[in-house]
C-alpha cells in the first residue's frame, strides 16, 4: 500500500507540474483548458490500455513461463526507475523550460492548441504508463492484495493532487528538488528490492543458480509472514533469508543508481558550465578598460 502510494504520489505531482507550467505559460489563451483536458484524457487512456495489455499478457501464461515473465517485468521496472531517477537529477530544469517555451509559443500564435494537447498527451501518457510499470512490478514483488494496493495508489493520487494544487495556488512552499530528492532515495530503495524480488523468482524458477545460498536467516527476528516486515519487503526490498545473489543484486542497483544520478549532474552541470559566455576577471569585478 505505501509503495503504491509513493509511486502514485511522484508520478501526479511529476504531471502536475507538466501540465501546470503549460497552463501558466498559456495563461489568457481561449479555450486552453479544455484542450488540456483533453491531453490530459488522452494520456490516461493510453495508460489505461497497457495496463489491460499487461493483465492480458499476464494471465495468457502459465508455469514457468509465468515466472519468466514475472522476472522480465521485475528487471523492467528497475531499469525504468533507474532512468526515472537518473533523468530528473539532470534534466529537471531543462524539461521546465522546453514547456514554458511551448507554452509560449501556443500563447504567441506560433503553434496550435492541437500541439499543446498533445504535448500534455505525450507527458502523462509517460508518466502514466510508468505507474502501470511500478504498480504491476510491485505486485510481483511484494505479496500485497489488489485492493490495498488500489487503497494506496489512491492515497498517492489524492495527496499528489492536493498538494499540486496547493502548490499553484500559493498556498505552500516545497522546493521541487527537496520533495524529489526525498521521492528518489525511495524509488531508488523501491527498485534495489525489485531486483531482489526478480533474482529469487528466477532462482526458484531453477533459471539461475549461481549465489543461491541463504545469505542470513533474520525470520526469527523479523518474518517477511509479519505485518511490519511486509512493509518492510515493499518498502525497502526486507527478505528475512535472501541468497547471496539477491544481496548482491540489492546492493548493485542501489549503488548503481546513486552512482548515475551523480555522475548525470556532474557531467549536466559541466555542460552547462561550457555553454557559458566567458567572463574575464576585470568584467566580473566590474572594471571596464
Amino acid at each position: 500500500m505505501l509503495a503504491a502510494a509513493i509511486i502514485v504520489f511522484r508520478e501526479v505531482i511529476e504531471a502536475g507540474l507538466i501540465v501546470g507550467i503549460v497552463l501558466a505559460a498559456t495563461k489568457g489563451v481561449p479555450s486552453r483548458g479544455w484542450f488540456v483536458a483533453g491531453g490530459i484524457s488522452a494520456g490516461l487512456i493510453g495508460a489505461a490500455l497497457l495496463a489491460i495489455f499487461a493483465g492480458s499478457l499476464s494471465e495468457a501464461l502459465d508455469g514457468e513461463g509465468q515466472k519468466v515473465f514475472n522476472a522480465g517485468v521485475l528487471a523492467l521496472a528497475v531499469v525504468m526507475l533507474t532512468w526515472h531517477n537518473v533523468w530528473m537529477a539532470s534534466h529537471g530544469k531543462q524539461m521546465a523550460a522546453e514547456l514554458s517555451a511551448a507554452g509560449a509559443a501556443v500563447a504567441e500564435g506560433a503553434k496550435s492548441l492541437t500541439a499543446l494537447a498533445i504535448v500534455v498527451a505525450v507527458a502523462v501518457l509517460r508518466e502514466g504508463a510508468e505507474v502501470v510499470l511500478f504498480l504491476y512490478g510491485n505486485a510481483i514483488a511484494s505479496r500485497e492484495s489488489g485492493s490495498m494496493m488500489l487503497a494506496g495508489g489512491m492515497l498517492g493520487l489524492g495527496g499528489g493532487i492536493a498538494l499540486t494544487a496547493l502548490t499553484y495556488a500559493g498556498l505552500v512552499r516545497i522546493p521541487p528538488r527537496y520533495l524529489f530528492s526525498v521521492t528518489s532515495v525511495l524509488i531508488a530503495l523501491l527498485a534495489a528490492g525489485m531486483a531482489s524480488q526478480c533474482v529469487r523468482i528466477l532462482q526458484d524458477a531453477d533459471i539461475v543458480s549461481v549465489w543461491a545460498d541463504t545469505a542470513w536467516n533474520t525470520s526469527g527476528f523479523l518474518s517477511t509472514n509479519t505485518l511490519f516486515g511486509v512493509m518492510m519487503q515493499t518498502l525497502v526490498g526486507y527478505d528475512d533469508r535472501p541468497s547471496w545473489l539477491q544481496v548482491a543484486a540489492y546492493l548493485a542497483t542501489l549503488f548503481g543508481i546513486f552512482g548515475l544520478m551523480r555522475l548525470s549532474h556532474i557531467q549536466h552541470a559541466k555542460r552547462r558550465g561550457a555553454h557559458r559566455p566567458n567572463i574575464s576577471s576585470a568584467e566580473r569585478h566590474g572594471v571596464r578598460g
